[in-house]
C-alpha cells in the first residue's frame, strides 16, 4: 500500500518550506529535527501550528518540512504557508476556514533595498553643522 502524503510549498521573506503532511499523530519535524529542537522560541511554535488547529487536524497528520533562507521568524511563516497549502490537497472542505483566517495568502512583504547616499534602506548619514 502507498503512504499517502499531501504537499505544499510555503514561502515568506527569503524562505522557502516544502511541507508534507503525512496521516500520523501530530508530530512536526523541521530539518530532520523535532520543532522544539529547531524552533527556540513558543510563539514562533504557535505560528507553525495554527493551520492545523483552526481546522483541527493537529492530531491526524505529521508534519515533515525542508526549509531553507531567511532566519526564523521568516521559515515559521513560510512553514505556516506550506501547511495550509498542504491541509487544501489533503481535503478542499478546509478551504473557507484557511482563508478566513489569512493562512493562503503569501505575504508580500520583504526586505527594501539599500538607495545609494544613505547607510540603509531610508536611513541617512547623520547630520553635522560643522
Amino acid at each position: 500500500m502507498a503512504i499517502v502524503k499531501f504537499y505544499g510549498t510555503g514561502r515568506r521573506k527569503e524562505s522557502i518550506a516544502r511541507v508534507y503532511l503525512v496521516p500520523g499523530t501530530g508530530k512536526v519535524t523541521i530539518n530532520k529535527r523535532d520543532i522544539d529542537q529547531y524552533l527556540g522560541l513558543e510563539t514562533l511554535k504557535v505560528i507553525v501550528r495554527q493551520p492545523l488547529v483552526a481546522t483541527e487536524t493537529v492530531d491526524k497528520f505529521d508534519v515533515l518540512v525542508n526549509v531553507h533562507g531567511g532566519g526564523f521568524t521568516g521559515q515559521a511563516g513560510a512553514i505556516r504557508h506550506g501547511i495550509a497549502r498542504a491541509l487544501l490537497e489533503a481535503d478542499i472542505e478546509y478551504r473557507p476556514i484557511l482563508k478566513k483566517a489569512g493562512y493562503l495568502t503569501r505575504d508580500p512583504r520583504m526586505k527594501e533595498r539599500k538607495k545609494y547616499g544613505l547607510k540603509a534602506a531610508r536611513r541617512a548619514p547623520q547630520f553635522s553643522k560643522r
